[in-house]
């Protein structure tokens, strides 16, 4: 999209289900392991350049010898920076012993990161914070092997000080609030309870402490662990974790709002926020990497079994849009088509807007996200064509060979007129004359278009509109044309989220500041007080009592007016040619995306209530006019 917004994180796992020996001969390679675990990383970059980390565990190390290993980065490249750490262990290893590289057993006890169980992590931090530190996996860490948990995820949660008055009540001493320890606590704090019980039943039985740890290795629950410590989470959330002893998890939210897709044979499980990612590293057909469902838990235990059972009771299916819209890359077979009818769902709102005058329009879009949408547009378009073409072929009696050759000729225009200069962003720094080179990002293409023409520009999503507002409508106005359309193939945003994505400011919505003026522009200024009002005393209730009272806001207005108020907002002063905004309807976007109907950001259509809540505060903030976060 031409704004820039968060990405959600990304998580792989990798769980090799058979002695380090069986890859080093099958694969002539010591590190498959790693190797694969760093291409589902690599391949899901996209998902957030914050940082990254990766922690592997060795099965079955005796006493004093390490078996957890984990690296973090937070440098310009961390997934590269992240896999050159974890190929070092090998290297340093090879270059001492390299006859020894060949012996799978020696291996593993040798080189730190060649265990059984990978866990990896792409962050995008929506607090803000950076550094090394702030990036996954997590350790809590134990002397006693059941008790040691590694954590890594896609997740938001909601109601972080009620989970953080909730461990204070257990006894524990959380050192910030932030939902990143409230997983791992909560997590942490049911496997030590988990162990303390079974350690009490088998000392009464008079088994031996270390006759008692494996017990507790074979009969721990995680199921039950994950169920207790997870039954207040408010959020969205793909969670990832191993245990020490050698247990490896994926639970996935009750809504199935963040994605989570794995494959399993007889010498790998994988696990991964993204579906083609998988079909890429381990070169498997589609229909063989599944869904890890809603409210589920994907299991892999200490001896290969893999389970996948309930944590919680599944509620409504409301998977993120906007991962089929934008974050989730488009190799993905669903999401490609799905691009594509979102592109065709704007062609009549389109074509209406420019007259159905083809000869004197250009079709272009905004790179590089919203090219397989655009391909649906123009897709659609040329079918337009293709139906008026049939009408005057049956129509015209008389028609010359002429007259077929000139309508057989013709197709829309389309253009790529605007490039991005990505040498020009990395150069540009946090000094004075940042917004100036911003503004020179993009650069355009000269001498297509002509006076009498339409631009119509598609853009994936409209968010802000500040790119469009300070740079990209500036530089299309050079090019002389008449009118400028920009296409939208997501709806108005007007709700901030609160499960992945940073948008929680409702203020640096243009929908919700075109809103806002419309309000006053036509005398409703009581609406915002009202609402205001409502917002304070729903946070007096319970929270699964909140309702969304901002969705009143948008009620006496249509699409168009705000389409309308918005392109007003967004046209700099002194533009020559007429600017005109379309966005995608609710309907187009459900049609084209039917599985995928988490469209809490378009609608206030929360599935949780702590999303409801989270709309009141963003809007409570904008009154009082504080920049907090709304979560």
């Amino acid at each position: 999209m031409s704004d820039w917004i968060g990405h959600e994180c990304g998580i792989a796992a990798v769980r090799l289900l058979k002695p380090l020996q069986f890859y080093i001969d099958k694969y002539g390679t010591p590190m498959y392991g790693v190797n694969k675990l760093t291409l589902l990383m690599e391949k899901q970059h996209n998902r957030g350049q914050d940082g990254a980390g990766a922690a592997t565990i060795k099965l079955d190390m005796p006493a004093g010898v390490p078996y957890i290993a984990r690296t973090r980065s937070a440098d310009k490249n961390p997934i590269i920076a992240v896999r050159n750490r974890m190929a070092e262990s090998f290297a340093v290893v090879r270059e001492k012993n390299p006859e020894m590289m060949n012996d799978g057993e020696w291996v593993k006890q040798n080189v730190l990161f060649a265990g059984e169980l990978l866990l990896g992590h792409l962050r995008y931090g929506t607090h803000g914070a950076g550094g090394e530190s702030f990036c996954h996996p997590f350790l809590r860490q134990n002397n006693w092997m059941t008790r040691n948990l590694v954590v890594a995820g896609n997740f938001n949660l909601t109601n972080n000080d009620e989970l953080f008055d909730m461990l204070v009540e257990l006894g524990q001493h959380p050192r910030n609030k932030t939902d990143t320890v409230m997983v791992l606590e909560k997590i942490g704090h049911f496997l030590d309870e988990a162990n303390d019980f079974l350690f009490r039943k088998y000392r009464k039985d008079g088994l031996s402490r270390i006759e008692i740890t494996e017990r507790i290795i074979e009969e721990l629950d995680v199921y039950r662990i994950l169920k207790k410590a997870t039954r207040s989470f408010d959020g969205g959330y793909v969670m990832c974790g191993m245990i020490g002893h050698g247990d490896l998890f994926a639970l996935r939210d009750p809504n199935g709002i963040r994605p989570a897709f794995y494959y399993a044979d007889d010498e790998i499980v994988v696990i991964a926020s993204e579906r083609p990612q998988i079909q890429t590293a381990l070169n498997v057909p589609i229909d063989t990497v599944k869904e890890v469902e809603p409210g589920h838990a994907l299991v892999v235990k200490r001896t290969g079994e893999v389970l996948m059972e309930p944590v919680n009771d599944p509620l409504k299916k409301m998977p993120c849009s906007f991962e089929r819209i934008y974050f989730s890359r488009g190799t993905d077979k669903d999401i490609y088509q799905e691009r594509k009818t979102l592109g065709r769902m704007l062609v009549r709102p389109v074509l209406d807007s420019v007259n159905y005058d083809l000869e004197n329009t250009v079709f272009s879009y905004i790179p590089n996200t919203a090219e397989t949408a655009f391909y649906g547009l123009v897709e659609g378009v040329k079918d337009v064509v293709g139906e008026r073409m049939k009408y005057h072929l049956l129509q015209e009696k008389r028609i010359t060979a002429e007259r077929i050759d000139e309508l057989l000729s013709f197709q829309p225009r389309v253009e790529k007129l605007m490039t991005k200069d990505a040498k020009l962003r990395t150069f540009i720094t946090a000094d004075a004359d940042r917004e100036d080179l911003v503004a020179q990002v993009y650069d355009t293409t000269y001498g297509i278009i002509k006076p009498t023409d339409t631009l119509v520009v598609l853009d994936d999503s409209i968010v802000r509109g500040t790119t469009l507002r300070t740079s990209i409508l500036r530089i299309l106005d050079r090019l002389g044309m008449k009118k400028i359309v920009i296409v939208s193939s997501a709806p108005q945003i007007r709700f901030p989220d609160c499960y992945g994505i940073d948008m929680s400011k409702m203020k640096d919505f243009v929908a919700f500041e075109a809103c806002v003026e419309l309000i006053r522009e036509t005398g409703r200024e009581y609406l915002l007080r009202e609402i205001y009002e409502a917002c304070k005393e729903d946070e007096k209730k319970p929270r699964s009592e909140s309702v969304n009272q901002v969705r009143k806001l948008f009620d006496p207005f249509t699409i168009e007016q705000l389409n309308r108020k918005i392109a007003e907002i967004l046209t700099p002063e002194g533009m020559n040619a007429e600017v005109e905004i379309i966005y995608q309807s609710i309907e187009g976007l459900h049609e084209a995306c039917p599985n995928h109907k988490g469209d809490w950001y378009f609608t206030g259509n929360y599935p949780t209530p702590g999303g409801h809540r989270v709309a009141n505060r963003s809007f409570i903030n904008f009154m009082e006019k504080s920049d907090a976060r709304a979560y």
